[in-house]
């Protein structure tokens, strides 16, 4: 029997609180009153800068995941044969729900193209300024592959450590972790671990937080925390209606055409595995007839979409439930290397979602009118790093001086100081006051220079970095 006392603990960094359902409100009512949550609802889901209210934004989506997430935390539950865990049950719910709440917190504005832009001007500057820098050289490299692999996932550990101090607990942070390799280390071959460690999952800025917090919850170091795959699955569910959804409500896609393309899509995936599922199609068939027959027109596409949704969701919260049972030591353990819902590909839930997936890849992804606003938000990023560039030109006396308010020579630095979040420059602050490697002082310092300006620009909503973009270029 698995003892889920070692992980929903009420460890956390300042002002432990002893009963575990006060640990747990007071973590829902921190995440649910930051400022991080709250601008989600201005960053992208799929379509940036949309004035649509009911297009889904971060925030939406992430409302829809944590919905899901508790619907399969109370179905894990409700299987399992553990009474211990029964008593934990609000411990076990919330966490799952309030994980899906905080998943997409540390995305840039513009989404993953925002992700791109950051990486590569990253890599870009770090050669003109920091590859200069004396220092070790091994570090040097580490802290470049750090600073150019920018991912919303480790963005979010260090917003809820360093940037808002959010203080959660040891077992709520750790459920936020999704992939267990630090930016700053080499992808490994190690075959057991791939999955967990395909993607940066935290910064050299954090990597003692997050020893400390596994070591706390005693999770061997490249293995997760188990209800992290929860809510990993429930992100994934929570995207098969709702892109489609979104493209109808821009005009990219119909009914007929969505009827049409999962009839298609169902065959190909067939063919590639060697199978015959017919799952997703049959209820897809069933619901389609339904709607074209006992609706009016303008509301077909709702009726499908209801009913579609809500029996698919269905079936795959049971079936990744079950998965979850059956392999509940590694997912325990956090051992586990795979995504529920990726582990038997074969299996008609997973081809069901491989479908939907593949869809929204080929023909609302790579619509004209979602590229454009891929390109524009690219632009944007990469123009609002430009010109806080002068901040990373100056040496580490310089922005010594910057800091104390003396005289540099830089005629916009000190405009562009007092842009900057006044909690970013604290982080930034204690960070280098902290460095005790002296021989390595200016590297560090560096580092953390370049992580309080990609702080304050990720942490923008896609509006306001347009209005900045557009109030400081000429």
């Amino acid at each position: 029997m698995q003892d889920y006392t070692t992980k929903l603990t009420t460890h956390r960094e300042l002002y432990p609180i002893l009963d575990l359902d006060w640990s747990v409100e007071s973590d829902r009512g921190r995440i649910i009153s930051s400022p991080s949550f709250r601008r989600l609802q201005k960053r992208t889901q799929v379509f940036a800068l949309e004035l649509n209210a009911a297009i889904r934004s971060r925030l939406t989506h992430s409302l829809e995941v944590s919905q899901t997430s508790r619907f399969i935390a109370k179905t894990i539950l409700k299987k399992l044969d553990d009474k211990n865990l029964k008593e934990m049950e609000n411990a076990f719910v919330s966490t799952a729900e309030m994980a899906s709440l905080l998943h997409d917190i540390g995305n840039p504005p513009f989404g993953h193209f925002g992700e791109t832009a950051i990486n590569e001007w990253m890599d870009k500057v770090c050669d003109k300024y920091f590859m200069n820098i004396e220092g070790d050289k091994t570090l040097k490299n580490q802290l470049k592959k750090d600073l150019s692999s920018y991912d919303g996932n480790a963005q979010a550990i260090r917003i809820i450590h360093k940037l808002q101090r959010l203080n959660l607990s040891y077992t709520q942070t750790a459920s936020v972790l999704k992939y267990t390799r630090g930016a700053f280390e080499d992808k490994n071959n190690d075959e057991s671990l791939s999955y967990l460690k395909k993607k940066a999952g935290y910064y050299y800025s954090e990597k003692e937080f997050v020893e400390t917090v596994l070591d706390t919850l005693q999770i061997e170091h490249g293995y997760r925390f188990p209800i992290t795959y929860i809510m990993e699955a429930a992100d994934d569910i929570s995207y098969l209606s709702a892109d489609m959804e979104d493209a109808v409500d821009k005009g990219i896609l119909t009914l007929e055409k969505i009827y049409e393309l999962i009839v298609l899509e169902t065959k190909v995936v067939n063919e590639k595995y060697g199978t015959d599922t017919t799952m997703l199609l049959d209820v897809v068939e069933k619901n389609y007839k339904k709607a074209k027959e006992k609706e009016d027109e303008p509301y077909q596409f709702n009726m499908f979409l209801t009913l579609t949704r809500a029996q698919l969701i269905f079936k795959l919260v049971n079936y990744v439930s079950d998965l979850y049972i059956k392999h509940h030591k590694q997912i325990f353990d956090g051992s586990f290397n795979n995504a529920l819902l990726e582990y038997d590909k074969a299996h008609e839930c997973s081809q069901a979602v491989e479908v939907l997936k593949n869809i929204s890849y080929r023909y609302i992804y790579t619509h004209k009118q979602v590229q454009a606003l891929e390109i524009k938000g690219y632009s944007i990023i990469q123009g609002l790093f430009d010109i806080y560039e002068p901040l990373l030109k100056l040496t580490t006396e310089e922005f010594g001086s910057l800091l104390a308010d003396k005289r540099v020579d830089c005629a916009i630095c000190q405009n562009l100081l007092s842009r900057l979040s006044k909690k970013h420059l604290v982080a930034y602050k204690k960070s280098v006051s902290g460095i005790t490697d002296i021989d390595n002082y200016k590297l560090l310092e560096w580092y953390y220079r370049a992580r309080l300006v990609c702080d304050y620009i990720s942490g923008m909503t896609d509006d306001y970095a347009l209005f900045e973009h557009q109030s400081l270029s000429a």
